[in-house]
C-alpha cells in the first residue's frame, strides 16, 4: 500500500513540475465500488469504498502490514497512530439520512469515514467526521464521532477475494452490514426507530408547499393514527385538509379519519358526531368497508348499525345484502344471513363474488358460520 502512495505522489509531482493541470488516470488495483438502494423506513444507508484484493495473500492479511492490528504510525500525512481504513485508497465512506444506532449505540445522521481497529478476536468500528480524507494516512482521533465493539467472525469456509461490504437479514427497522475480506468478517447491525424517523419526515414535508395540499395533508394525519402518535399535530393537519375555507375535503375517508384522531383523544362526542357526518358522505363500497372493519374488530353492535344504514340508504344494492350477511352469520343468526345472502346471490358484480356467495349459501345451510 505505501509503494501504492509514492506512486500516486511521484505522478501528482510531475503533474505540477510540467503545469499539467489533470493527473493521468490509469486503471488502479482496486474496484471502487458504491453501495446504495437500502432503506429502512424513511432512512437511506450509503457505502462508498474501495475493494482491495487478497491477491495470493491469504493468511497474511490480518495482523500484518496490510491491515495492521491497533493503531499504526503510517509514516505520511498527519504522522499519527491511525486505525485501518476498512477499504483501500480513499476513506471508506459511510452515510445515514437520519439518526441510528450502531451495535445499539446513537449515531447522529450523517456522512462519516469508517475504520476499524483490529484486533485478533473483537475489534473497534470507528465513525469519523472527516470524510475526505485520503485513507488513514490523515487520520485525526479528536474528529471521531463513534466507537462501538464488534466480534468478528474468523476461518470462514470461503475465502472472499475482493473486501466487500454486504447488506443481511434486513428488517423493517434494521439491517446487518458486513464487512467481508479474506476469511474474515466484521457485523454491524444497524438499527432506525422507523416510526420517530418517519413522524420527523413528514414534519419536514408538511413545513413545505405540500403543507398546503388537502390530500397529503389527510395523508398524514392518516399515518399519525395507523402508527397511533402525534394527535394533537395530526388534528391540526386533518382539520386543514377538511376546511371548506381551505379547498378542503369532505369524503367519508377525510371525515372519518378526524373521527378516529377524535376518538384517540377522548372525545368521544365530537368522534362520534363526526363519523356520522363521514357515513352521510360516503359511497356504498366505502361504507361496506367499514362495516367489514367493525366486524373484524369484533364490534358486532356497531357493526350490525353499519351495514343496516349500509342496506337501507342504498335501498338494498350491491354489496349491502352480503354485508348483512356477514355480520348475521358473526352473531350466529344463519337463517337470517342465508336470507340475504340469497338475496345476494342475484346481485353479485362478476363470477369470483359469485362463487364466494355460492359457497356461503352453502355454508348457511349446513348451519355452520362463514
Amino acid at each position: 500500500m505505501r509503494k501504492n502512495l509514492f506512486a500516486f505522489l511521484l505522478l501528482a509531482a510531475v503533474s505540477v513540475q510540467t503545469g499539467n493541470a489533470q493527473a493521468l488516470r490509469t486503471p488502479q488495483n482496486t474496484n471502487t465500488v458504491c453501495l446504495t438502494g437500502r432503506r429502512l423506513g424513511v432512512t437511506d444507508i450509503q457505502i462508498h469504498y474501495s475493494a482491495p484484493g487478497v491477491k495470493g495473500r491469504e493468511g497474511k492479511i490480518y495482523g500484518t502490514d496490510v491491515v495492521p492490528f491497533g493503531y499504526t504510525v503510517l509514516g505520511f500525512g498527519s504522522n499519527v497512530p491511525s486505525p485501518w481504513r476498512a477499504g483501500a485508497d480513499e476513506c471508506t465512506v459511510m452515510s445515514f439520512s437520519t439518526p441510528v444506532t450502531i451495535n445499539g449505540q446513537h449515531l447522529p445522521a450523517g456522512k462519516y469515514a469508517f475504520f476499524i481497529e483490529v484486533h485478533e478476536d473483537s475489534s473497534v468500528l470507528i465513525f469519523n467526521k472527516n470524510d475526505k480524507a485520503w485513507g488513514s494516512y490523515f487520520y485525526r482521533k479528536e474528529l471521531d464521532v463513534l466507537h462501538v465493539p464488534t466480534i468478528q467472525k474468523k476461518n470462514l469456509p470461503v475465502m472472499q477475494e475482493r473486501l466487500t461490504y454486504n447488506f443481511l437479514n434486513q428488517a423493517d427497522h434494521s439491517v446487518d452490514i458486513t464487512l467481508d475480506w479474506e476469511r474474515w468478517s466484521f457485523p454491524i447491525h444497524v438499527e432506525v426507530d422507523v416510526k420517530a424517523t418517519t413522524l420527523e419526515d413528514i414534519r419536514q414535508q408538511m413545513s413545505g408547499a405540500i403543507g398546503f395540499d388537502p390530500a397529503s395533508l389527510e395523508a398524514a394525519a392518516k399515518w399519525c393514527v395507523d402508527n397511533d402518535t402525534n394527535y394533537d399535530e395530526a388534528l391540526n393537519w386533518i382539520t386543514s385538509a377538511t376546511d371548506p375555507r381551505l379547498g378542503g375535503r369532505t369524503t367519508f375517508n377525510a371525515l372519518s379519519t378526524r373521527a378516529k384522531i377524535l376518538k384517540k383523544m377522548g372525545k368521544d362526542k365530537e368522534a362520534d358526531d363526526m363519523m356520522n357526518t363521514a357515513m352521510e358522505n360516503a359511497t356504498v363500497l366505502e361504507l361496506h368497508g367499514y362495516g367489514r372493519q367493525l366486524l373484524a374488530e369484533k364490534k358486532l353492535p356497531e357493526a350490525l348499525a353499519v351495514f343496516q344504514k349500509n342496506y337501507d340508504k342504498n335501498k338494498g344494492a350491491w354489496p349491502t345484502n352480503a354485508g348483512l350477511m356477514r355480520i348475521y352469520s358473526a352473531m350466529g343468526d344463519y337463517k337470517k344471513a342465508l336470507q340475504y345472502a340469497k338475496a345476494a346471490l342475484t346481485q353479485a358484480a362478476d363470477d369470483q363474488n359469485k362463487r364466494f356467495i355460492e359457497g356461503a349459501i352453502k355454508t348457511l345451510g349446513e348451519g355452520k358460520p362463514l
